[in-house]
C-alpha cells in the first residue's frame, strides 16, 4: 500500500473518520483506557476544548494522574519519498513499551505560572504553562516521576510532556483534543507519536499523525545503552537529507511494516526494523551493531531495533512463541558478552 493511501491526518475525508474510529476504539481497550480517560480524537480546531456537557466525570482515586509510555527507539524511522502528501518527509513508526512516565498536577489559584519538580524539567513546564493558558485555567505545581532516562531515545521527554497534558486535563475535569496536545508539543521540540494508543506512523517534526497501524504483538527488547545522551532538538537540527534510492526504500520498509503489524507478522516487523537500523548505520552509527546482529541471528531472535537518535540498540524476541523461556535466556546470555547489563523491555501489546 503506498504512502499516497496512508491516512494523512485526523479530517473530515472519509479514511480520516475510520482513522478516529480505531483510535477510539483502540483507546477502549483494557491495555490503553487507564491512559486515556481525558483525550479525545474527536476533528477539533486545535484551540477548541472539549468541555463535558453538564456530565460530571467520574475520577476513581490513583486516575488524577496523566501516564505515557515510551517507544524503544523507532521500529523504522527515515524520510519518505518527495512528493508525498505532506512537505515534511521525515517521519518514524513507534516501538510502545511497558516503561512509564507519571505526572500529577495541583493547581493553585491566583497563579499563571508552573513549578514543576524536578526543576530541569523546563520543557514540561512550557507545556503545562500553554496548555493553562488555551484552557483558561490557573498554574499551580507539576510532579514529574519518569522510568525512562533521558537522552537516551525512549521518548521521555514526549512522554513527560504528553502525561503532562493529560494530568492537568483530569485534574481540570476537562477533555483535551490531541490534536491541542500535539500543537503544543510541536512548539517544543520534535516528538514520538507516543499520545496515540498503540502503532503509530508519525511526522515527529510537525508532531502529526500519518497513519495509525494498530497494537503491536507481543515482543520483549533485550537491550543495551551504548552510553552518552541525545539531544532531540540538536539531532534534529544535524540531520541532512537522504537520497530519492534511499526515501524509496524507506516507502518500501513503511508498507511492510504497516501489513505486517496488522497482520501480526513478528518476523517481518523484526526485518524492519534490522533494515531501518542498517540504513541509518551511516548517518548515527551504532557501535554495536555489529554484533548485536550477530548475536540475533546465532539466537533465531526476530533482528535489531535501534534508538534512531539516541543510543540504544536492542534484539527483538516473539513472546508468543513456544520457546520463547529458552530464546530469552539464550538472547541475555548472548547480549551478556557485549554488555553486562543489558535490560528487558516488554511492549504494550
Amino acid at each position: 500500500m503506498p504512502f499516497q493511501h496512508l491516512t494523512p491526518s485526523i479530517g473530515h475525508t472519509e479514511s480520516g473518520a475510520n482513522t478516529i474510529v480505531e483510535l477510539v476504539n483502540a483507546a477502549a481497550t483494557k491495555v490503553w483506557q487507564p491512559y486515556m480517560h481525558h483525550q479525545t480524537f474527536e476533528v477539533e480546531n486545535a484551540g477548541e476544548i472539549v468541555v463535558d456537557d453538564g456530565q460530571q466525570l467520574r475520577i476513581a482515586s490513583g486516575e488524577a494522574d496523566g501516564l505515557c509510555c515510551g517507544t524503544f527507539g523507532e521500529l523504522l524511522q527515515g524520510q519518505l519519498p518527495i512528493g508525498s502528501p505532506s512537505p515534511d518527509s521525515h517521519f518514524l513508526v513507534t516501538m510502545p513499551i511497558a516503561v512509564f512516565a507519571r505526572a500529577h498536577f495541583m493547581p493553585i489559584a491566583g497563579t499563571r505560572s508552573v513549578t514543576v519538580y524536578p526543576p530541569h524539567k523546563v520543557k514540561a513546564k512550557r507545556l503545562a504553562e500553554n496548555l493553562l493558558m488555551a484552557l483558561g485555567a490557573s498554574g499551580g505545581i507539576l510532579l514529574l516521576k519518569s522510568e525512562l532516562p533521558e537522552g537516551k531515545g525512549l521518548a521521555s521527554s514526549s512522554a513527560d510532556l504528553v502525561a503532562t497534558a493529560r494530568s492537568i486535563a483530569c485534574c481540570l475535569k476537562r477533555r483535551v483534543p490531541t490534536t491541542l496536545i500535539e500543537k503544543l508539543m510541536a512548539e517544543i521540540e520534535p516528538s514520538d507519536g507516543v499520545m496515540y494508543p498503540g502503532v503509530v506512523a508519525y511526522q515527529q517534526r510537525a508532531c502529526r499523525l500519518i497513519s495509525f497501524l494498530g497494537q503491536m504483538p507481543p515482543l520483549a527488547i533485550v537491550g543495551i545503552d551504548e552510553g552518552g545522551t541525545v539531544e532531540t532538538v540538536d539531532y534534529d537540527q544535524r540531520r541532512g537529507e537522504i537520497s530519492g534510492d534511499y526515501r524509496a526504500e524507506y516507502q518500501h520498509l513503511l508498507d511492510r511494516a504497516q501489513t505486517a503489524i496488522a497482520q501480526g507478522d513478528t518476523a517481518t516487523i523484526g526485518a524492519v526494523a534490522t533494515a531501518s537500523a542498517l540504513l541509518h548505520q551511516e548517518r548515527f552509527p551504532k557501535k554495536h551493531l555489529d554484533r548485536m546482529l550477530k548475536a540475533s541471528a546465532e539466537t533465531g531472535a526476530l533482528g535489531v531495533i535501534v534508538a534512531h537518535s539516541g543510543t540504544m540498540i536492542g534484539i527483538i524476541v516473539d513472546r508468543i512463541a513456544p520457546d520463547f523461556p529458552q530464546k530469552l535466556q539464550s538472547v541475555v546470555d548472548s547480549v551478556s558478552t557485549i554488555d553486562q547489563s543489558p535490560q528487558i523491555y516488554l511492549t504494550v501489546s
